[in-house]
């Protein structure tokens, strides 16, 4: 062997020093907690299929027109199903008797019947697909509209995929009532009874004799429509688990990889995997017990049938009498396969219908959540910009959760025109006075007022019409740089362009295509001061009459710093705005600087003023110089 081959033989450092693979074996106790923790679902009440129903019926409402067109084809479709055996047992009759033109005009009924058959058949699914699928076009979107007045504090317990599996998975899973013709089971009933009164109309013993066989079928499937509502359920939830922990580990895929953490990852995918399919088959056991029930249930009624019509055929003396009840086997024979086809769809519909009712729980429970943005009928007010101060927090407190104060007593006014910054640890509550401003939480004690009024007397969208914000975590949309700075496909390019150039992105995003750049998923294809940058330009855009930084600047390098500090400085010039500042040299020019310590505010003053106190503005300012100035090890 080849020195070079020699040396592309050997491994690399970082695969010598990389361990075998071995499988990764999770605890009892994770594993129980994987299941019974993680997402785990709300159990909803499993005894109101009526209510159901009924909630459905608002959306199917609105496509009555399709809907009633297959509705109305049901008897015919029903009639003409129930003259072909009668038409059977007339030709039969006619070639045992020797009367052709009985045989020929049977015949002819015979193919008329199919014929009607066909064509209403076809109308009527085509009919009920379609409406359907609009109905649930409709609820699809009242379903997201509904996750878009949901308040900021649902989202904080509430895990993405879980939402997502109600938008789409759910929503599907109820679809198919219609794709599979299961809302047609009523016509099926129907069919049921006119088949009995058809055989009960040709030989009241017959009837008696193939339906003897029905009570115990319907005990069965009664037992069985219990257990196999619990099994639905438990699918729906098991999937509702796989969408938000897949949700989870795509989003944080970097972390995961950073931290070798593949291996756990997938086996605690797997375990969840496993819950679902347990789930599974759970329900294939009892929808296959069902099937198998009626086909044995068939094949006994028509044994029975048999045997005693050849019982009672044995007993009758003229043989010309006893020929004749052949037509009427033949057709309690097709009746009997007629019967229980209706049957046999029905268990298969009966699957469907359970998982679609155990999806419709969820999709109504997800709707019926309260925590919703709602504006009275007399938030009529509207802020005034002109308003001084126009910002101003009176004695507010906030909890996210019962006894767990966020903020306390909290007292702040924001002239017109004046630049404040807010200063103070991790967990201070800096941001969470910033979410009270927009109302994206609700204020437990205190109030509230912007320009001028208190900002539960406001409409949500003029009150936050008054605010442009720059967070530290900047989320873009897929499009365009121009879609996502003028935050819509509708775009002033001027304006845009404007924006950027005042900024200085205009020039950094010009090998990228400028203002057309492709924007990948959460603008993962670009960088962090970048999609800083582009934040800048969206509030500027705006132009409103607030501006708020949320530590904007905290993910920019220094160059980039430099690039924005000029345009951030033109932009506040003359415009009341709010700043959340983490490196305090940036806010050494503002009019005001709070200080929060642990929910309070404990400091108000100048840079000057704060540094000369030297309490925790100087104590903030003295720990921060420290870490700037320590030698690099």
């Amino acid at each position: 062997m080849s020195g070079v081959e020699q040396a592309e033989a050997m491994p690399s450092p970082g695969e010598r020093a990389r361990p075998a693979h071995k499988p990764v074996r999770l605890t009892e106790e994770h594993q129980e907690r994987i299941l019974s923790e993680f997402h785990s679902e709300a159990q909803l009440d499993p005894h109101y299929d009526l209510r159901l129903l009924a909630r459905v019926w608002p959306y199917l409402r609105r496509h009555i027109l399709l809907m009633g067109g297959a509705l109305l084809l049901v008897p015919l479709t029903i009639a003409a199903t129930l003259r072909q055996p009668l038409a059977t047992k007339h030709a039969v009759d006619g070639v045992v008797s020797g009367d052709m033109e009985m045989w020929r005009s049977a015949l002819l009924v015979y193919a008329v019947a199919v014929g009607i058959e066909f064509v209403t058949r076809f109308v009527q699914v085509y009919c009920m697909q379609l409406s359907g699928q609009r109905a649930m076009v409709d609820l699809r979107n009242d379903v997201y509209a509904h996750t878009q007045r949901l308040r900021l504090r649902f989202y904080d317990h509430t895990p993405v995929g879980r939402i997502l599996t109600r938008v789409t998975n759910d929503v599907d899973a109820l679809g198919e009532l219609f794709s599979s013709g299961a809302v047609m089971a009523v016509a099926d009933l129907l069919m049921l009874f006119g088949i009995v009164g058809h055989m009960l109309w040709i030989d009241v013993q017959l009837t008696l004799v193939t339906l003897a066989a029905l009570p115990p079928l319907a005990l069965a499937v009664e037992w069985i429509r219990r257990k196999a509502r619990v099994s639905f359920r438990n699918i729906r939830a098991r999937v509702a688990q796989l969408n938000a922990y897949l949700s989870e580990q795509v989003q944080g895929v970097q972390v995961v990889q950073a931290f070798g953490r593949e291996d756990v990852s997938a086996e605690e995918y797997r375990i969840i995997n496993d819950a679902h399919r347990l789930a599974n088959y759970s329900a294939i056991r009892y929808d296959a017990m069902l099937y198998s029930l009626v086909e044995t249930c068939s094949i006994s009624c028509v044994a029975l049938v048999l045997f005693y019509a050849g019982v009672k055929a044995g007993a009758i003396d003229d043989q010309g009498r006893a020929a004749l009840y052949l037509g009427t086997v033949v057709a309690f024979y097709q009746y009997i396969q007629q019967f229980f086809v209706p049957i046999r769809d029905l268990s298969t519909k009966y699957t469907i219908i359970q998982s679609a009712l155990a999806a419709a729980e969820r999709v109504f429970g997800f709707l019926d959540t309260d925590d919703v943005d709602r504006d009275s009928a007399h938030d009529m007010l509207e802020p005034d910009p002109s308003a001084d101060p126009l910002i101003a927090l009176e004695r507010v407190h906030l909890e996210y959760r019962p006894g767990e104060p966020v903020l306390r007593d909290v007292s702040l006014r924001v002239g017109r025109g004046e630049h404040v910054a807010i200063v103070g640890a991790t967990g201070a509550g800096k941001t969470s006075t910033i979410s009270l401003l927009l109302r994206f939480y609700e204020i437990s004690k205190g109030s509230v007022r912007v320009g001028g009024h208190d900002i539960r007397t406001m409409e949500r969208d003029r009150l936050r019409s008054m605010f442009a914000v720059v967070p530290q975590d900047v989320f873009l949309f897929q499009g365009t740089v121009g879609e996502n700075v003028a935050m819509g496909p509708v775009v002033d390019r001027e304006g845009v362009e404007r924006a950027l150039a005042r900024v200085g992105a205009l020039d950094l995003l010009a090998t990228r295509g400028g203002m057309d750049a492709t924007v990948g998923e959460r603008g993962g294809n670009f960088s962090a001061g970048e999609r800083q940058l582009i934040a800048f330009a969206r509030a500027l855009y705006r132009d409103a009459p607030v501006l708020i930084l949320d530590e904007a600047t905290a993910n920019i390098d220094s160059e980039t710093e430099a690039r924005l500090q000029q345009a951030v400085a033109t932009l506040i010039r003359g415009r009341t705005a709010i700043v959340i500042a983490h490196r305090l040299s940036t806010i050494r020019q503002a009019d005001r600087i709070a200080v929060f310590h642990h929910g309070a505010i404990v400091e108000e003053g100048t840079h000057d003023e704060l540094l000369e106190k030297g309490q925790v503005y100087a104590h903030l300012h003295q720990l921060q110089f420290d870490a700037e100035d320590a030698p690099a090890s």
